[in-house]
């Protein structure tokens, strides 16, 4: 499916690094994917407007605080299974049920941060996920917070469910279909790896991106589950293949726009997915 070009110009700001981006060189990286130069100036004002992006010299752009903290929690996705300790059986609860529910934009947040937080909704109002994140809930707390959780939100540890909630509880994820994606798109990765050298530079590029950005979204939404729930070993061969991928579709982009898509002069990198 074609991206967006709001879609691909945040996340080649994302990976971008805080670097600034050209307006020229956001044109040159959307051409790839048949967009516009039009509709990418088009893109680059509708952002600015809405507060995810903001000027950063002339010609040049940059995410705004909040976008860049969204992007560094995403980005930190290669860090995915450091995030993890040893579960003991008890839960995270988040109660949701006083928040109002009117505010579209703020409900979006809310359902988003719970959802890259692996929460699920066990009765009415009441969000959990298992207890195995380092840093427990004042860790989680923050990082829920950040992505625009409100802070009347209550962040709680949930212990000694009766064994009927605690059954349920445990089924609130689709395991088998997890189980599944992690070893179709570990599939996906590792045939394009196997035939990333014979594309030609454009095509190496625009696929790189397409692939990187399903498979690093499978893993920013993934719950990451302790191994008592789930395969934990088809997860962390799939991190470890997105990983080599990820390193790969570096090398192709910093390659193919080492000339011609160059950041500013001031930063001196080159943009790279």
């Amino acid at each position: 499916m074609k991206p967006t070009p709001k879609r691909l110009i945040l996340n080649l700001l994302a990976a971008a690094a805080g670097e600034p981006l050209s307006a020229r060189n956001a044109v040159d990286a959307c051409a790839l994917f048949g967009v516009k130069e039009n509709s990418v100036r088009v893109t680059l004002a509708r952002l600015s407007s809405e507060g995810l992006i903001e000027a950063k010299g002339r010609g040049l752009y940059g995410l705004t605080p909040h976008a860049a903290s969204l992007a560094a929690d995403i980005n930190d996705w290669r860090r995915a299974e450091q995030r993890l300790c040893d579960w003991q059986g008890g839960w995270v609860a988040v109660y949701c049920g006083a928040l109002g529910r009117s505010d579209r934009a703020v409900l979006r947040q809310r359902e988003r941060a719970l959802e890259m937080n692996g929460l699920r909704e066990l009765e009415k109002g009441i969000y959990v996920r298992p207890d195995n994140l380092a840093g427990g809930v004042p860790a989680l707390r923050e990082r829920l917070y950040a992505l625009g959780l409100e802070p009347e939100a209550m962040v709680c540890r949930l212990d000694e469910l009766d064994d009927s909630r605690v059954q349920q509880a445990r089924q609130l994820w689709p395991v088998a279909r997890l189980e599944k994606q992690y070893r179709a798109m570990t599939e996906r990765l590792e045939q394009w790896l196997a035939r990333s050298d014979d594309l030609e530079p454009e095509v190496a590029a625009r696929e790189s991106f397409l692939i990187g950005d399903a498979a690093i979204r499978q893993l920013v939404f993934d719950p990451l589950l302790p191994e008592a729930l789930i395969d934990h070993a088809a997860r962390r061969v799939f991190i470890e293949s997105l990983l080599r991928f990820d390193a790969a579709g570096h090398r192709i982009w910093a390659v193919l726009y080492q000339t011609t898509v160059q950041v500013s002069a001031d930063a001196g990198g080159t943009l790279r997915h």
